[in-house]
C-alpha cells in the first residue's frame, strides 16, 4: 500500500500539471479568437480569387496561353513527373490528434503514390521530424518552414507561394497536392487534400465547365498581363487561407484537448484524494487497535 507521503507527492504532481493545462487551454482560447476572425476575413478574398481565375480560364484561347509561363500552371505537365506535397502541421504536440491525423493522410497518400519521385515542402516541425524518419521512399523535403505558428502571415504565404512556384517551374513536377486541417469549428476540424496546381485541373474539380453561364469580359490592358500580375497573388491569397485555417485548428485543438487533460487532472486528484483519506483513517483505526490491545493487556 502506497503510504501517505506518496500519495500527496502524486497530488502535488497532479496538481502541477493541471496548472499547467489550464494555462494552455486559456492561452489558446485567447488566440483562438484573433485567429477565427483572420479566416473569417481571408475565406471570402480566396473565394473569389479562384471565381476569378475560374472565369478567366474560361476566357482564354489557346493563343492567350501559348508561349507563357502561365501555360504550365494551367494545362500542367504530362504524367509520369515528380509529385509535390504541401504538407501543413504544428510546430508543437499536445493539441489531441491534429497532428496525428494529418501525419495518417500524409502516409496514406505517400503509399498511394509509392514508387514516384516526390518532391515535399513542409510547414511545421511535426511534419518535418516525420518526412525525416520516413525510409524507403524517393522523397526529398525541397523547402521546410517551421517556427510561424501562431503568427503565420501573408509574408509566409509568400515566401511559401515563391518556393512552390520555383520547384513547379524547376522541376518537371506533375502536380501540387495540398493537405492540411481546416477549421470548421471549436470542436471539429476537417483533413482537406486538395489540389493547386495545374489550376485547370483545379477549377474543372471545384467548378465545372459544364455549370458554367457564357459571360462577355473586356481585358484591360490585356489577358496575358492580367494572368502575369494575378497567378502569383492567386496561388499566395490560397496558401494563406490554409495557414490560417491550419493555425486556428490546431488552436481549437489545443484549446479542446487542455481542457480534457484538466477535467481528467480534477478527477484524478479526487481519486487521490479519497484514496489518501482512505489511508490515513486506516492507519488511524490500526493505531488505535494497537492502544487497545496494550490497555487490555496491561489491564490483564
Amino acid at each position: 500500500m502506497a503510504s501517505l507521503r506518496d500519495i500527496r507527492k502524486h497530488i502535488s504532481s497532479v496538481k502541477s500539471i493541471k496548472q499547467i493545462t489550464y494555462a494552455m487551454k486559456m492561452v489558446a482560447a485567447a488566440r483562438i479568437k484573433r485567429a477565427q476572425s483572420a479566416i473569417l476575413a481571408s475565406r471570402p478574398f480566396a473565394g473569389e480569387m479562384d471565381r476569378m481565375i475560374a472565369d478567366l480560364y474560361y476566357e482564354l484561347d489557346e493563343e492567350d496561353l501559348a508561349g507563357t509561363a502561365a501555360q504550365e500552371l494551367f494545362e500542367g505537365r504530362s504524367a509520369g513527373g515528380t509529385l509535390a506535397l504541401v504538407l501543413v502541421t504544428a510546430d508543437k504536440g499536445l493539441c489531441g490528434s491534429f497532428n496525428t491525423n494529418l501525419l495518417k493522410a500524409a502516409a496514406a497518400w505517400l503509399r498511394e503514390n509509392r514508387g514516384r519521385k516526390i518532391s515535399v515542402v513542409v510547414v511545421g516541425r511535426k511534419g518535418r521530424d516525420f518526412l525525416h524518419r520516413l525510409k524507403g521512399l524517393d522523397l526529398e523535403i525541397a523547402h521546410e518552414m517551421v517556427g510561424i505558428f501562431p503568427k503565420a502571415g501573408y509574408v509566409h504565404a509568400e515566401l511559401l507561394s515563391e518556393a512552390i512556384l520555383k520547384i513547379y517551374t524547376e522541376l518537371p513536377v506533375e502536380s501540387v497536392t495540398l493537405i492540411y486541417n481546416e477549421f470548421k469549428s471549436m470542436i471539429s476540424q476537417r483533413i482537406v487534400t486538395d489540389r493547386l496546381l495545374p489550376l485547370k485541373r483545379h477549377i474543372l474539380e471545384k467548378d465545372p465547365a459544364t455549370t458554367r453561364k457564357a459571360r462577355e469580359f473586356s481585358f484591360e490592358p490585356g489577358k496575358t498581363d492580367l494572368l502575369r500580375a494575378l497567378l502569383p497573388r492567386h496561388i499566395g491569397a490560397q496558401l494563406y487561407r490554409t495557414l490560417l485555417e491550419s493555425q486556428a485548428a490546431e488552436l481549437a485543438a489545443r484549446m479542446s484537448a487542455m481542457e480534457s487533460a484538466s477535467k481528467n487532472a480534477s478527477e484524478l486528484i479526487e481519486g487521490l484524494t479519497l484514496k489518501m483519506n482512505k489511508t490515513r483513517q486506516a492507519m488511524i483505526t490500526t493505531e488505535l487497535n494497537e492502544i487497545v490491545s496494550g490497555s487490555e493487556a496491561l489491564g490483564g
